[in-house]
């Protein structure tokens, strides 16, 4: 599908066409800054829950993309090709910011990415206890030189490995949004769902002990006025019963609100 063209999620038709930096449906008038991608896969054992609710769950922004690729070089490369100017990225696992993290630093040049997570994600092949890639994607960022250690804030982690642990300590990781985001020209927020409590919103990796809503929400408002502009937020980790309307609730903490009616 062309990111020119996207599914509108009130008539889920091919009406809804980019204008300059947003959409807007031909049939019914609504209109968006923001178009979604949904990126169907998960690259670890057991991970096809996550890969389906990708699919599954609904949300109000219209559809530019649906990526579903049997490998993740391919499907990094795809997702980097059709990102829209302001994506919502609902994965799969982690994996799938990948190419967004990439599209969006091509773009805007100096780009910090917010990391919302239970999780590290920072092992490496050889570091990774279970040999998941969705354990590896902000390591693999980093690596590649798509982002900084110095532009990187992972917020709500609670289960590190101790490999990562020792990364994020002796590069000078950690929950300080400011500190990631100054002088950079753009902010991208990675948000799996498992950073919340699992009372929030149903997840495929539940942690005890997560943020709430409430909290998230004031995070996110935090890192929306803290530095540059809001230039995408992806979502992941989610299973098929996920609150679709939690994660409107979250995107509009960062300011990227859903179709809206003329």
């Amino acid at each position: 599908m062309s990111t020119l063209r996207a599914r509108c999620p009130a008539c889920r038709t091919l009406t809804a066409v980019a204008l300059d930096q947003g959409y807007e449906c031909h049939v019914c008038g609504r209109s968006s800054d923001a178009a979604l991608v949904r990126v169907a896969g998960a690259f670890g054992a057991g991970g096809e829950a996550m890969a389906d609710a990708a699919r599954a769950v609904e949300l109000p922004w219209p559809e530019a993309a649906v990526v579903a690729e049997p490998t993740l070089a391919a499907q990094t490369a795809t997702v980097e090709r059709v990102l829209p100017v302001l994506p919502v990225v609902l994965g799969g696992c982690c994996c799938a910011h990948l190419g967004a993290i990439r599209a969006l630093a091509t773009r805007h040049g100096r780009l910090a990415v917010v990391w919302f997570d239970a999780h590290g994600d920072l092992n490496t092949s050889e570091t990774s206890p279970s040999g998941n890639a969705w354990g590896m994607p902000l390591r693999i960022a980093i690596d590649e030189g798509q982002v900084a250690v110095r532009d990187v804030a992972i917020v709500g982690a609670r289960s590190l490995d101790p490999p990562e642990a020792s990364f994020m300590a002796a590069n000078g990781i950690d929950a300080d949004i400011d500190r990631a985001v100054a002088d950079t020209r753009a902010v991208y927020v990675a948000f799996d769902v498992d950073v919340l409590d699992p009372t929030a919103v149903d997840s495929f990796m539940p942690e005890p002990g997560g943020l709430t809503m409430a909290d998230a929400c004031r995070e996110l408002g935090r890192v929306r006025v803290a530095g540059g502009p809001i230039v995408g937020v992806g979502f992941t980790g989610t299973v098929a019963s996920s609150d679709g309307s939690a994660l409107v609730r979250l995107a509009g903490s960062l300011g990227v609100q859903p179709f809206t009616t003329q």
